[in-house]
């Protein structure tokens, strides 16, 4: 629903005095800033209620920069700096507390970041959706020194739709996405969640309609992409071409012998023509009769996860039910990241045994001990992936997941868990792995996510988040952490909880500035 603002300013003006936000002291010549009936509307598409659109022209020709006044302090203040040169400025206010009656300062100031004219909104918000979660600051935020000061999470705390959300280090909910009033995404189910583009919106699939979305920060649909013969599951990637990978299913997929098969495919989506270009049916690629892990033959592979290595054109697929594999885009197996245990032959007569990767200890020596290998038993410095999910690429070619250790070494119903974050280094030409970073295992069950959960590194400040997702143990019950910890010394610096109702914080959370 649309609710415009017809603005009341009378603020007077400021001369030579400093200006509660900490910024230099205003020009005597400063100006006033005036809105007309309906320059303001909050939620303007209807599905974002923490947004507002701020319409106008001024008299003087400069750049927007609004501060949104934080509730814990100056540190807490959101600044956005336009580019909207010119007397027309069209701009999106992001990062409105719920429920609460915002302070919002307008200023227009020119190349120099000379202020020319301001003023400042108040603009009430409402209350949150029902089933949000209740978040939980463990570790005092440290500001700047962190990897960012918001986190997009990938929320399961509501269903019909699932409301994904941005919530600040201090534990507030700053952005979200209520589709409850739009039918086409009432029913959303977006599974790893969602994701920012590279041109500043978002994107996801939706398992109810098996289409492809992109949103924009009011939550807009700006596009939607169609999959003809496929219906959508989990992941959705975008390319550096612009093309967007999916891990799908394929309608009246079969094994030989006649019996569904689901979460078993990848494609290529070209998104300007809307048509799926490549295909990877992974029942040809993998052995869709190894079970080492997972006795369902329809739910073999359980894909989670996919991404593109621009080094040599491949993609790297996550199984949760089998392990990564890379793949060529003629769908031949380059290496499996795995325990050894049941490879066979694929359909296309690949030996899929020699193409599992060989582990490495620290000091580079190959382990020989077969129960390492095959996956019974760990080495001190070497633990193969469980049932994981959330692969990325390090800068340095170093592969980053979220090893989720459900039923590792093949023991069910263990008595004691734990989840990582992993690090492995892949030699492709030896077909080797070597274990050079892990972070969780200390942690035990505080931090174990049978399901689901994200890792991501962040490179500007050499830091990692970890961030475990379904049914971890919080002081208020059961739901998700995120943790930031530096990289070289595994101190964390930054743990948040959130906890819903039902103990499925999210999929996947990231650090993710509220504006592009």
């Amino acid at each position: 629903m649309k609710i415009a603002y017809a603005l009341a300013l009378g603020v007077a003006l400021l001369a030579g005095c400093r200006r509660e936000d900490g910024q230099a002291p205003v020009p005597a010549t400063t100006l006033q800033l005036s809105f007309g009936a309906g320059a303001l509307v909050l939620n303007p598409s209807g599905y974002a209620p923490l947004t507002a659109r701020l319409t106008f022209t001024s008299r003087q020709s400069g750049q927007l920069r609004l501060v949104v006044h934080g509730r814990h302090g100056t540190a807490s203040d959101l600044t956005q700096q336009f580019t909207d040169e010119g007397t027309a400025h069209d701009v999106p206010i992001l990062g409105l507390y719920p429920d609460y009656a915002n302070a919002v300062s307008v200023q227009l100031v020119n190349l120099d970041g000379q202020l020319l004219a301001d003023t400042t909104l108040t603009i009430q918000t409402p209350p949150l959706p029902p089933n949000m979660p209740t978040s939980l600051v463990t570790t005092a935020p440290a500001g700047s020194a962190l990897g960012g000061d918001f986190t997009l999470v990938s929320n399961f705390s509501a269903t019909d739709p699932q409301m994904p959300l941005i919530v600040d280090n201090y534990g507030d909910i700053r952005w979200l996405l209520d589709y409850r009033t739009l039918p086409e995404l009432a029913q959303l189910s977006y599974d790893c969640g969602i994701s920012r583009l590279r041109n500043g919106n978002y994107c996801f699939g939706n398992k109810s309609t098996s289409q492809l979305y992109e949103v924009d920060v009011y939550g807009a649909i700006v596009n939607r992409w169609t999959m003809t013969g496929y219906t959508f599951h989990h992941e959705l990637y975008e390319k550096p071409d612009g093309n967007f990978l999916a891990t799908v299913n394929k309608i009246g997929s079969t094994h030989p012998d006649g019996t569904a098969t689901n979460q078993d495919y990848v494609v290529e989506v070209d998104r300007h023509a809307n048509r799926v270009v490549q295909e990877w049916d992974l029942k040809q690629s993998l052995d869709e009769n190894r079970h080492a892990l997972e006795a369902d033959p329809a739910d073999w592979f359980h894909g989670n996860a996919v991404l593109y290595d621009p080094s040599d054109n491949t993609i790297i697929v996550s199984g949760r039910h089998q392990g990564v594999v890379k793949l060529t885009y003629d769908n031949r197996v380059k290496w499996l990241l795995a325990p050894h245990r049941g490879w066979g032959t694929n359909h296309q007569g690949q030996s899929l045994s020699q193409l599992a990767l060989t582990p490495l200890s620290a000091a580079g020596q190959v382990i020989a001990d077969t129960a390492v290998v095959n996956g019974s038993a760990n080495a001190p410095d070497f633990e193969w992936n469980w049932y994981q999910h959330s692969v990325q690429l390090m800068p340095n070619g170093d592969l980053l997941l979220f090893d989720n250790g459900t039923n590792r070494n093949f023991i069910r119903n263990a008595s004691a868990h734990y989840s990582r974050a992993v690090v492995y280094r892949i030699d492709p030409a030896a077909r080797t792995v070597q274990q050079v970073w892990t972070y969780g295992k200390e942690r035990g069950a505080q931090t174990f996510s049978s399901i689901v959960s994200r890792v991501q590194y962040l490179p500007a400040v050499n830091h990692l988040l970890f961030c475990p997702g379904y049914q971890v143990p919080n002081a208020t019950g059961t739901g998700g952490k995120i943790i930031e910890l530096e990289y070289a010394s595994k101190q964390v610096l930054f743990e948040m909880q959130l906890t819903p109702t039902n103990g499925f914080a999210f999929h996947r959370a990231q650090r993710e500035s509220i504006y592009p």
